[in-house]
């Protein structure tokens, strides 16, 4: 599974390249790349632009609040926020808040922007609220420049999985590890199991833990260049003929060859929700009931049923897949 996972007949998850909901940043309990409570610190001089910034991104999250600049303000409000966004040079930010910092798991997220909203730059904490904060100052001009390896080499390490699977690290130190292996295309299968069941595990291996109960997987493939709200119209529709609705879904499933598609991924980040794209090969073990036009042209399975199924807990189409719009084919897997 890349861009955000893949699933094998044993209902493993492979992960490859580069997902919402779940812990806050400040807990061990991280899902990674999340942060909803943010405080925006400032200059008074720079105050406007501090408003602009709460103005365009504030809906996105639970809390933003706007903080006054003093020398002691990030200790004073250290441990309340999910993550800081300095307004200033970033010199000031690293140099007051680097006493205070203690772990990753626990230390609030730092990023710095200027005044020209020409850079984003995710200091601390770049997997647990960061670089999110960063990309979404992006949508107002500002380059985010980060710099957390996985990022870096477009991969994606096992906190963004995290997110996209709608789970949480429960052993934060062993991402070390594993992101290690995720950068050398080496961490290999992430096994799903089924309880009841006692696990042990060494200190190299990511413990992943479901936020919430399972729901149903949206399987999708696309013409290229279908937009996003044609995407979005898709899977609201194909959720009309079942129980569930868009709360329900764990995430939107798809196969590698759709998974840089521009209005899949603006869709699936306005609704919410994770992608996780699959290989052929895992595809092939899944293959839907609906004959699909591309395996006589490409050799693929269909890739919404495929995907659907491989996807969901239980490998089970809830419902096969419909074409909407002459753009967007959706099945629902649980």
């Amino acid at each position: 599974m890349s861009t955000d996972t893949d699933d094998t007949a044993d209902g493993s998850t492979d992960a490859d390249t580069d997902g919402s909901s779940g812990g806050h940043c400040s807990t061990p309990d991280s899902d990674g790349e999340v942060a909803e409570e943010i405080a925006i610190v400032s200059f008074e001089r720079k105050w406007e632009t501090a408003e602009e910034i709460k103005a365009e991104i504030g809906d996105r999250y639970d809390t933003i609040d706007l903080i006054e600049y003093h020398g002691e303000v990030f200790a004073e409000h250290w441990g309340e926020y999910d993550c800081f966004v300095g307004l200033m040079a970033s010199g000031i930010a690293m140099r007051k808040t680097a006493p205070l910092l203690d772990d990753k798991w626990d230390d609030p997220a730092i990023v710095v922007v200027d005044e020209e909203l020409t850079w984003a730059i995710p200091i601390t904490g770049g997997h647990h609220g960061a670089n999110q904060v960063a990309d979404d100052l992006a949508t107002m001009g500002a380059v985010p420049a980060m710099t957390t390896a996985s990022e870096a080499a477009d991969k994606q390490g096992v906190e963004k999985q995290a997110k996209a699977l709608d789970a949480h690290v429960v052993n934060g130190d062993s991402t070390v590890a594993t992101n290690l292996a995720v950068l050398d295309d080496e961490l290999g299968p992430v096994e799903r199991l089924d309880g009841p069941r006692a696990v042990v595990v060494d200190d190299d291996v990511t413990v992943l833990k479901r936020n919430g109960e399972d729901g149903v997987v949206l399987g999708t493939g696309s013409v290229s260049g279908a937009k996003a709200e044609q995407f979005e119209t898709a899977w609201k529709s194909a959720l009309e003929g079942t129980e569930y609705d868009l709360g329900d879904v764990d995430f939107v499933a798809t196969g590698t060859r759709k998974e840089d598609e521009d209005g899949l991924l603006e869709a699936a980040a306005e609704l919410d929700l994770g992608v996780v794209s699959f290989e052929k090969a895992t595809l092939e073990e899944f293959e839907g009931p609906t004959p699909s036009r591309s395996k006589e042209l490409i050799g693929w399975p269909g890739i919404s049923e495929a995907s659907a199924i491989a996807g969901g807990r239980d490998h089970e189409l809830l419902s096969e897949k419909e074409r909407y719009d002459e753009a967007v084919t959706v099945a629902v897997g649980r």
